[in-house]
């Protein structure tokens, strides 16, 4: 199991032991003595199957065992090599798959019951929304207190960033009483600078320009599903937005092959795209047919065609994207193993019919469950558990 008990000491007669991981085959169990804490291993039922998951080392912690400390930015920084979670692209693939694999070791583990696992304990997560979201907020917000941490919300008028006060104070001040900071925002410069002045970790909850986390549950998804990322054909049918750079980022590190269908004038960000085509790690495609794009597809993928703060171009975009609604007559033609998936709010009946998202083969609901389980394990490894 990745580094979710690296500080445990199993009791055995080497004082050593090993686990696989169901996604990238690595060997990912490290050891170090801690006081108070010991190790036994016990049976966990995996939503997969897969026998990875289905046994772990389990940390019991000592009545004596006092609440952990605050992490320090350093250690978090020498842990991880990463500070913050902002790109998905600041990470190398072997990162990417420990994360994804340690998400999927935490949600079986709460998934069984068992709530002793408790690596928040004694931690704050400050969470700014200058976007409101409710997958966003519940989602990190339920992960966190699962896991033992606090987490305080902090609402469009609570802050108003780059308004009432600069963000290089918020920054500031945020990271003096909490120990990782959140932040879902319009603009990109907005986690930039958060994360320049912060000295916790700070962990982008979407930006105009990118939603890492969304991409990170989705790849969570697809392997739970499918079995594997690596080599599928994702097709995104929409508007050339974040969740389309998002994947484009994740296309740069990890080799799929990847197709944005889009009306011309709607494509997806030029640099992002010779970013991602740059890296020659995976297959890049941007089409104005999204009738020839989904054959073949493992994956069709559709998101709302006027985001928030583009509602003034609805009706524009409406007339625009017609031809773009992903229906059951082009889930046809990407083949009967094609799922559908979608990051939701959907408004059915636009960019997605009622009968596709609610087929057999949609799995949006589990996609939005993993944001929790994938949000987790990047907090997790931005702390260096």
């Amino acid at each position: 199991m990745s580094a979710i008990f690296s500080h445990c000491t199993p009791i055995t007669s080497d004082k050593a032991a090993s686990l696989s991981s169901s996604f990238s085959g690595h060997n990912l169990w490290r050891s170090a003595q801690l006081p108070g804490k010991f190790c036994s291993t016990i049976s966990v039922s995996s939503p997969s199957g897969s026998p990875a998951l289905r046994s772990r080392i389990a940390c019991q912690i000592s009545s004596s065992a006092a609440t952990s400390p605050p992490s320090s930015s350093v250690n978090v920084q020498a842990k991880s090599g990463q500070k913050d979670f902002l790109h998905i692209s600041d990470f190398d693939k072997a990162t990417i798959l420990k994360i994804l694999d340690q998400a999927a070791e935490v949600k079986a583990l709460l998934k069984s019951g068992d709530r002793t696992f408790l690596p928040f304990k004694g931690k704050t997560m400050a969470m700014i929304f200058a976007k409101p979201s409710m997958r966003t907020r519940v989602s990190f917000e339920t992960g966190f207190s699962l896991l033992g941490g606090h987490a305080i919300y902090l609402g469009p008028d609570d802050i108003q960033m780059g308004k009432r006060e600069e963000t290089r104070d918020v920054a500031r001040v945020l990271c003096r009483y909490n120990d990782i900071i959140m932040a879902r925002v319009f603009a990109h410069q907005d986690i930039l600078d958060l994360a320049k002045h912060a000295t916790v970790p700070v962990v982008n909850g979407l930006t105009d320009y990118n939603h890492p986390c969304q991409i990170m549950a989705d790849a969570l998804t697809i392997i739970e599903h499918i079995g594997h990322l690596e080599g599928t054909k994702v097709v995104y049918v929409g508007d050339g937005n974040n969740i389309v750079h998002s994947w484009l980022l994740l296309a740069s590190v990890i080799p799929f092959h990847f197709v944005c269908a889009c009306p011309k004038g709607f494509e997806p960000d030029e640099q992002t795209v010779e970013k991602a085509r740059k890296a020659g790690i995976s297959k890049i495609e941007i089409t104005n047919d999204p009738k020839e794009a989904v054959r073949g597809a493992d994956v069709v993928y559709s998101d709302v065609w006027a985001s928030m703060g583009q509602k003034e171009e609805a009706a524009h975009r409406r007339q625009v994207f017609k031809g773009f609604q992903v229906d059951e007559n082009l889930m046809k033609l990407a083949g009967p193993k094609a799922y559908f998936m979608h990051c939701l709010p959907a408004e059915r009946g636009v960019e997605v019919t009622d009968d596709v998202i609610e087929a057999p083969n949609s799995i949006v609901f589990p996609q939005a469950e993993n944001r929790m389980h994938a949000q987790n394990a990047i907090m997790l490894h931005l702390f260096g558990l």
